[in-house]
């Protein structure tokens, strides 16, 4: 079974890819799609337009079911998670005196929209997750009666720390706060569901564990809290009779289609959708096992070894795929650089070497990776 989903992809056989959390390599279904697509638009321009669109529905479907959304009408797509996080952060009225409450461990799309608020006289509150049992109480410990909004990253982009969303959505929903998630870190490789969650808002790129290109992602939000935000981007394409290029006076699209103001990116879209279909022709309980065990595989084998420390191991029973660790005399940027001249594809984050291994990776090559990990040189 492995082998056959190592096939799945065209990665050169001297690679082991272990960087998913970053950029993910694309599953050889998507370059098809992708040179299928540029070959249609090369031969025949916009004869098949029409099943573009199709397309393009087909992609809002597949993120409602990912997601476990109520309905299509609450997805857009959109560029990248900062822009889906800049909607919401200018998009919400704030008064002078509110804050929002997050964490000190986020990557900077989830941190620096908030912090640019503070010219609005809106305080970002950042918890630190590891000072309470339960990182989530860290969080409720900065709320207090002036608290707007709760965003927070689903897991955390350098240690892989899973935060209990569910148990976060229910404390902010008792006390009417906004509820945001960062998913990038999630999405293709766990199970998620926004309504179990109780989600306003949640977002993220494609390209990492999703498997796709770049320069798309999805925007959800709820009916309700979808009506709190000011649009900060307009265009012909976001209101709600697109395609009659003489309306007047126009409305704004009363789907979450409003937050797409021009042409859609139609190449990326064949490429996302491509990933996504394999996804959940997988199916997402799946891969999440696989993702876990791999993880699990990794955390075990690090903390037998005589080499290598691991730096981050969740007290929870909530796990990501990604694993940071150091090597215990080697220095991390030496150590990275002795992985990547060895084929070893993983970052540099949070003080160690971060590994991302996906359902595909097998044990032999985590076993490999590992054994170059530990020489070390």
């Amino acid at each position: 079974m492995t082998n056959l989903y190592r096939s799945l992809f065209e990665l050169s056989k001297q690679l082991i890819y272990l960087n998913h959390a970053a950029v993910s390599p694309w599953p050889k279904k998507t370059s098809d799609a992708v040179i299928d697509f540029a070959k249609q638009n090369a031969e025949f321009g916009t004869k098949f337009y029409l099943e573009w669109l199709k397309k393009e529905s087909d992609l809002r479907q597949q993120v409602k079911s990912l997601i476990n959304a109520p309905s299509v009408n609450d997805i857009a797509l959109v560029k990248n998670t900062s822009e889906a996080l800049s909607f919401v952060a200018y998009g919400l009225i704030w008064k002078h005196g509110e804050n929002i409450v997050s964490s000190g461990e986020e990557f900077p799309s989830n941190r620096i929209p908030w912090q640019s608020l503070s010219n609005k006289g809106v305080e970002f509150r950042q918890a630190d997750l590891t000072s309470s049992i339960f990182p989530e109480q860290a969080l409720f410990e900065l709320v207090d009666r002036n608290t707007r909004l709760i965003t927070i990253s689903s897991v955390q982009f350098a240690n892989g720390l899973r935060m209990d969303l569910k148990m976060i959505g229910e404390f902010c929903k008792k006390r009417d706060i906004l509820f945001c998630i960062d998913a990038i870190q999630s999405i293709g490789a766990l199970e998620f569901d926004v309504q179990e969650y109780q989600a306003d808002f949640v977002m993220a790129d494609g390209h990492k564990w999703m498997l796709g290109p770049e320069g798309l992602g999805f925007f959800y939000s709820t009916p309700k809290s979808r009506d709190m935000l000011q649009l900060t981007q307009y265009g012909w394409h976001m209101i709600e009779d697109t395609h009659n290029y003489e309306n007047l006076p126009w409305q704004i699209h009363p789907t979450a289609r409003r937050f797409e103001c021009g042409s859609p990116n139609m190449l990326c879209i064949h490429a996302l959708s491509a990933s996504l279909e394999l996804l959940l022709e997988i199916g997402m309980t799946k891969i999440e096992q696989r993702v876990l065990t791999n993880a699990d595989y990794l955390i075990k084998k690090i903390n037998a070894s005589k080499s290598l420390k691991l730096l981050f191991e969740p007290n929870s029973p909530l796990k990501s795929g990604i694993v940071l660790f150091n090597h215990k005399k080697i220095p991390n940027k030496q150590l990275f650089r002795h992985l990547q001249e060895n084929e070893i594809m993983c970052a540099l984050r949070g003080g160690g070497i971060r590994f991302s291994p996906h359902f595909y990776n097998s044990v032999a090559e985590l076993d490999q990776a590992l054994a170059i990990a530990e020489q070390g040189e």
